[in-house]
C-alpha cells in the first residue's frame, strides 16, 4: 500500500485568541451578543456554526420577544427529538440576563409520549394555554399547522432550528408553511442553521421571501479562531484500493485518538451489506475485544498499547443500543474525557450530537449530502481541553475499471473533491471584495502587511478579530441592487457550492488537458449565477459571477503557496492569509481578467494526483474523457455573448488563430453558431 494515500486536502489553523468563549455583562457570548442586536426584526436568519450557542442566542431574542414585543408565544420547532433538550430550563439571569428561560416539561413535546402526528392536540392545548413556550419537532408543527391552519398561529414567535431541512421545494411541506406565513405577515420568525447549503442543492426559501430576511453571520473561522484549545483541523480523503474498506481502516484510523465512525449506509458502494461484521472488523482493527461494560453497554477492546478501549456501538440492535445511546447521554460523557474512547455509528450522532472531546470524525462512503458533512465535521470542531488537533476523514472506494459500476464510482470521487473544496471555502476567513479606483484607500481595521498600504499598487488588508479580508481588484463589478449585494455578502458559498457541484464544470476543470479557465470561470459560473437569480439584471449577475470566482480562486492559490511552503508552528496560523498576501503581492496588478485565467481545480488535482494511485487517475480520466462533448449550443451562445464584449474592448472579433487560447476559444464558439445558421438555412 501506498505510504501517502492518505493526506490532509486542507489543513487550517487558527490563533486561538479565546474570543468566541468569552461572554458579556449579559452572559452573551460573540454570535450571540450579534443575533441579539438584532432582536427586533420580524424575520431573523442565524447563520453560525455547530456549538456556537444558537439555541441561548434563540432564547435571549425569542425572551425580549415575549416581554419586549407583545409576542404571545415562542414555538420553537427542532428537526429530531434528541435535539428538543438544547431548549430546556437555562437560568439565564445568574449570569447577567434580564429572566430566565423556563420551559414546562409537558411543553417539551420531544419528550412526551406518542407519534409526532399524535401530538397536534398538544399544540393547540399550548395556543389556548397561558404558558408561553412550546418545543416539538418539525413533524408535529407540520401536521399542527395542516390541521389548525396559518391563522391560529398569529403573534407567535416561530423558531425554526436546523432551518436546512426547510425547502423551497412545494413538495417540501414546512418550507410551504412558511411561505404561507410570511404572506400573513403575523408571526415572527427566526430561523437557525449550522449548514450554508442544503446537500441537494435546492434552495431553501424563494429569493423573495429571504429578502424579507435580516441575516446575522457567524463564521466557522470566527468560530475555530477564537477558541480556547483547537488550533489545527485537517480535512482529508482516503481512497482504499481491496473492495472491503475494513481491510484498510487501520491506516486512518489510530485508537488513542477519540474517534467517531461512521459506517456506510447499506445500499452504499463502500458497504459490505454486512454491518454487524463491519462493526467486527472495525473492534480487531482497535485492539483486542476483552468483552461488555454491564453499566454501558460499551464494548472493551484492549488496544496494541495496552490501553483498554471503551467503545460505543451504536450500530448493534435496538435493545443494546438504547442502552449505549442513553449511557452517552451522561453528564460524565461532557465532564470526563475518559468515559469513552470510540463511537461507531450507521445514520446516527450527526447534527445536534454532542462529545466535545471527538478529534477525528472518520466516515466511510461518499456522503451525498452536503450539510451532512458539515455536521459530521461539526462533531470534531468542539473545543475542549488538551484538545489541539482534530481531524475529518472520508474514506472511499477507488475506482476499479473491473467494475460495472466503475461512472458511479468515478462519480462519488468527484463529489468527495467537490465536499473538500466547499469545505475549504467555509473554514477560511471571509473575504471582501471592492474595486481598485484611484480613490481607494485603506479601511479601517484591517492590517495591510508590514508595507502597510500601497496606493500605487495590490492591497491585502485583513482584520485578525473578525477573520475578514479586504481586498481591491481592478476591473471589479459591484453590485447594485440590495439583492444583489446579500449575495456578495453573505452568500458567496452558496453559488461556489452550485459550481463545484456542477459536473461538467468539475470533470473538465479536473480532467481536460485542452480546458481554457476562462471557459469554467466565466461561461460555466456565468450559466450557474443566471439559473440561480434570474430575477437580477446582467450587470449584477456578472458582479456576483466576478465575486464567486474570486474567493474561489484565491482560497485555492493561496492553499497552493502555503502547501509549497510548508508551515512552521509559529507561522501556523497565518500561513492561510500570507498565501493570499503573496499571490496577490507576486502579480504586477491584481485585476479580474487575471483570476478569470486561474483554472479552479488545478490545485484540487495535484492533491487527487498524490492521494489516488496512478492507475485509478489515468482509469477515472479515461472514463471522463470518453464523454467530452466538444461544444453545445449553449455554450456557443455564451461564448459568443462574450465575444461581443471583447469586440467592444478591442475593437476587433476574436481570432480563431489566436495564440490566446481564450481568444481562440470565443471565435470558436462564432464559428459554431455560424456553422449552425448555415445548416439551417440550407435545410
Amino acid at each position: 500500500m501506498a505510504e501517502n494515500k492518505s493526506i490532509p486536502s486542507v489543513t487550517v489553523n487558527y490563533a486561538r485568541n479565546g474570543s468566541s468563549k468569552k461572554s458579556n455583562e449579559l452572559g452573551m457570548r460573540v454570535m450571540q451578543e450579534r443575533a441579539y442586536e438584532k432582536r427586533g426584526e420580524q424575520y431573523l436568519l442565524i447563520k453560525s456554526p455547530p456549538a456556537s450557542g444558537k439555541s441561548r442566542a434563540l432564547m435571549f431574542v425569542a425572551l425580549d420577544k415575549l416581554n419586549n414585543q407583545r409576542i404571545k408565544k415562542a414555538i420553537i420547532v427542532v428537526p429530531e427529538k434528541s435535539i428538543g433538550a438544547s431548549f430546556n430550563d437555562e437560568p439565564l439571569s445568574q449570569y447577567g440576563f434580564y429572566w430566565d428561560w423556563e420551559l414546562t416539561p409537558k411543553w417539551n413535546l420531544c419528550n412526551a409520549p406518542g407519534e409526532d402526528g399524535g401530538k397536534v392536540n398538544s399544540v393547540k392545548a399550548f395556543i389556548d394555554s397561558d404558558d408561553s413556550v412550546l418545543v416539538c419537532t418539525h413533524a408535529t408543527f407540520r401536521f399542527a399547522v395542516d390541521r389548525y391552519g396559518v391563522p391560529a398561529f398569529d403573534n407567535c414567535l416561530i423558531a425554526v432550528d436546523e432551518f436546512h431541512h426547510v425547502s423551497a421545494n412545494p413538495d417540501n411541506k414546512l418550507g410551504m408553511h412558511l411561505g404561507e406565513f410570511i404572506a400573513r405577515d403575523k408571526v415572527h420568525i427566526v430561523a437557525m442553521t449550522g449548514s450554508y447549503f442544503r446537500g441537494d442543492a435546492e434552495a431553501v426559501l424563494s429569493p423573495e421571501d429571504e429578502s424579507r430576511f435580516e441575516t446575522v453571520t457567524y463564521t466557522y473561522y470566527e468560530q475555530l479562531n477564537g477558541y480556547e484549545y483547537l488550533k489545527t483541523l485537517d480535512i482529508g480523503y482516503y481512497f482504499y484500493s481491496s473492495g472491503d474498506y475494513t481491510n484498510e481502516i487501520r491506516d486512518v484510523l489510530i485508537p488513542s485518538e477519540k474517534t467517531i465512525i461512521h459506517i456506510p449506509n447499506v445500499n452504499s458502494r463502500e458497504s459490505t451489506k454486512q454491518k454487524i461484521k463491519e462493526v467486527e472488523n472495525i473492534f480487531a482493527a482497535l485492539g483486542e475485544w476483552e468483552g461488555i461494560d454491564e453499566d454501558t453497554g460499551f464494548q472493551l477492546i484492549r488496544s496494541k498499547t495496552g490501553k483498554l478501549l471503551k467503545v460505543a456501538d451504536l450500530v448493534d440492535d435496538d435493545a443494546k443500543r438504547e442502552k449505549v445511546s442513553a449511557a452517552l447521554k451522561r453528564p460524565e460523557a461532557k465532564t470526563d474525557r475518559d468515559f469513552v474512547d470510540v463511537i461507531i455509528a450507521l445514520g446516527m450522532a450527526k447534527e445536534g450530537f454532542d462529545w466535545v472531546w471527538c478529534e477525528h470524525a472518520l466516515t466511510v462512503g461518499y456522503r451525498s449530502s452536503l450539510t451532512e458533512i458539515i455536521q459530521i465535521i461539526g462533531r470534531a470542531t468542539r473545543d475542549a481541553e488538551g484538545k489541539t488537533r482534530s481531524r475529518f476523514t472520508n474514506l472511499i472506494a477507488e475506482p476499479d475499471a473491473a467494475e460495472d459500476a466503475v461512472t458511479d464510482a468515478v462519480n462519488d470521487t468527484l463529489k468527495a473533491i467537490a465536499a473538500s473544496l466547499l469545505m475549504e471555502q467555509v473554514l477560511t476567513p471571509k473575504f471582501n471584495f471592492t474595486p481598485k479606483t484611484p480613490t481607494s484607500g485603506p479601511q479601517e481595521g484591517f492590517d495591510y502587511g508590514e508595507q502597510g498600504y500601497d496606493p500605487n499598487g495590490n492591497n491585502v488588508g485583513f482584520n485578525g478579530e473578525t477573520g475578514q479580508f479586504q481586498i481591491e481588484i481592478n476591473g471589479l463589478v459591484e453590485p447594485k441592487s440590495d439583492g444583489a449585494k446579500r449575495i456578495c455578502q453573505e452568500d458567496l458559498n452558496e453559488v461556489i457550492t452550485a459550481f463545484v457541484q456542477d459536473k461538467n464544470a468539475l470533470e473538465r476543470g479536473l480532467f481536460d488537458e485542452e480546458v481554457v479557465p476562462e471557459e469554467l470561470t466565466q461561461i460555466r459560473m456565468g450559466k450557474i449565477v443566471k439559473d440561480k437569480y434570474p430575477e437580477l439584471d446582467d450587470d449584477d449577475q456578472e458582479a456576483v459571477r466576478q465575486h464567486a470566482i474570486a474567493a474561489l480562486n484565491l482560497t485555492q492559490q493561496a492553499k497552493e503557496i502555503a502547501n509549497q511552503n510548508g508551515s512552521g508552528e509559529t507561522s501556523a496560523n497565518t500561513a492561510f492569509v500570507d498565501g493570499v498576501r503573496r499571490f496577490a503581492m507576486d502579480v504586477r496588478e491584481l485585476d479580474i481578467d487575471l483570476i478569470d485565467r486561474i483554472n479552479p481545480f488545478s490545485e484540487a488535482y495535484a492533491i487527487l494526483a498524490k492521494a489516488m494511485n496512478e492507475e485509478s487517475l489515468k482509469q477515472v480520466k479515461a472514463v471522463i474523457n470518453a464523454k467530452k462533448i466538444k461544444l453545445t449550443e449553449e455554450e456557443a451562445r455564451e461564448l459568443a455573448i462574450r465575444a461581443v464584449q471583447f469586440k467592444r474592448e478591442r475593437g476587433r472579433l476574436p481570432d480563431i488563430t489566436s495564440a490566446d487560447p481564450w481568444e481562440r476559444r470565443m471565435a470558436e464558439g462564432i464559428a459554431f453558431l455560424q456553422r449552425k445558421v448555415m445548416e439551417e438555412s440550407n435545410g
